[in-house]
């Protein structure tokens, strides 16, 4: 194993953790997204992703929800590229919250 691959694991791991906030609604649609669209990501919206998972939960929340948006457009462009993955992947239970 490289030491990059190592590397990697541990960004990966760390990633994980820090998406899983403790609150259902918020692990229902950040860890399925780390999961299946993460590593695909542009390097640039990665970065807005690992910005994205410092943000406070009520403010999580309050974006995941739809009920406002990030002023910032690089925020807000993650924030919709993380509503739509769980809209279009027909997530029922994210369609009740």
């Amino acid at each position: 194993m490289s030491e990059q691959t190592s590397a990697d694991e541990i960004m990966r791991k760390r990633l994980y953790w820090h998406s899983r906030r403790g609150m259902w609604e918020l692990d229902l649609l950040l860890i399925p997204f780390l999961d299946h669209c993460y590593d695909g990501l542009a390097p640039e919206d990665q970065a807005a992703y690992r910005d994205l998972i410092t943000e406070e939960d009520q403010d999580l929340f309050m974006w995941l929800m739809r009920r406002e948006w990030p002023e910032d457009p690089t925020r807000r462009r993650i924030v919709k590229m993380i509503v739509e993955y769980a809209e279009s992947t027909g997530n029922d239970q994210y369609r009740t919250l």
